[in-house]
């Protein structure tokens, strides 16, 4: 569904600020699967997922979706492929309209506008069905405004936006990682479930080594630019975090684990 060929990406090159932050990347997710990313800051994470959205031009290198070369794509047009959570929960829903319009604007992402009723009741009723997937008590709050939501309610309606027309890939930009544990935990239990229920292929990066562990079917390790970790299966099912700065320290060839990787 996703296959990233040696990628390269350096910030101002030339200039004293150079910053090579991807130095030939690939990495393939076949369909369904579920990856989390790990790494310390200036990694490389972020910059990879921008890359595969599509926000910056690579240097070079090929990007494929679902087998449509999309390296030459502007962002907007591969927004068709993508659904995209980052970490603000206030950037993916609009603050003075109802939780419904909210809704129904994601729905119809990419469809001819028409004249036509807005909201029928079957969509409502579509949507309640929806948001019970989030255990939030949401479905029964369809015209409340989502600016008077809390930041976990907010996020977990945008994961549901952005998932509500089938992504072809799925990102999730550390979309925890503005919320306190227990709401994270909310988020993330509803991230599972809807992962699962729709068979999405997905790539999330996380700054928590033991959140990288237990969710998702595989786990990459970036540092400096390159991946140096990559275990699924079995083996990160019985992966500890002791054990995951140790095949960090291994790859990395570093002595120390990096402390960036230690917030959690």
């Amino acid at each position: 569904m996703l296959e990233v060929k040696n990628l390269y990406k350096t910030f101002n090159p030339g200039t004293i600020n150079e910053k090579a932050a991807l130095r030939g990347v690939s990495l393939t997710l076949e369909e369904g699967e579920f990856v989390t990313m790990i790494g310390g800051n200036g990694a490389g994470k972020s910059t990879l997922l921008n890359a595969v959205a599509g926000v910056w031009p690579v240097d070079s290198g090929t990007i494929t979706i679902d087998g449509v070369d999309v390296t030459a794509m502007s962002e907007h047009k591969r927004a068709a492929y993508i659904g995209r959570v980052f970490q603000d929960p206030m950037l993916g829903t609009a603050a003075t309209m109802l939780l419904e319009e909210n809704l129904a604007l994601s729905i119809r992402r990419g469809n001819h506008r028409t004249f036509r009723r807005g909201i029928t009741p079957a969509e409502r009723d579509q949507y309640r069905e929806r948001l019970k997937i989030l255990d939030l008590g949401l479905e029964n709050r369809l015209t409340a405004r989502v600016g008077i939501l809390s930041g976990g309610q907010r996020q977990a309606l945008t994961l549901l936006m952005a998932t509500l027309k089938k992504p072809k890939l799925l990102l999730l930009d550390e979309h925890t990682a503005a919320l306190d544990p227990k709401t994270a935990a909310k988020v993330l239990e509803a991230t599972d479930r809807i992962v699962a229920k729709d068979n999405l292929t997905t790539l999330m990066i996380t700054h928590n080594m033991r959140d990288a562990i237990v969710h998702g079917t595989r786990l990459i390790m970036m540092y400096e630019g390159r991946i140096v970790v990559d275990v699924s299966g079995e083996e990160k099912k019985k992966l500890t975090v002791e054990q995951l700065l140790a095949l960090f320290n291994q790859a990395s060839g570093s002595d120390e684990a990096d402390d960036k990787l230690l917030l959690s």
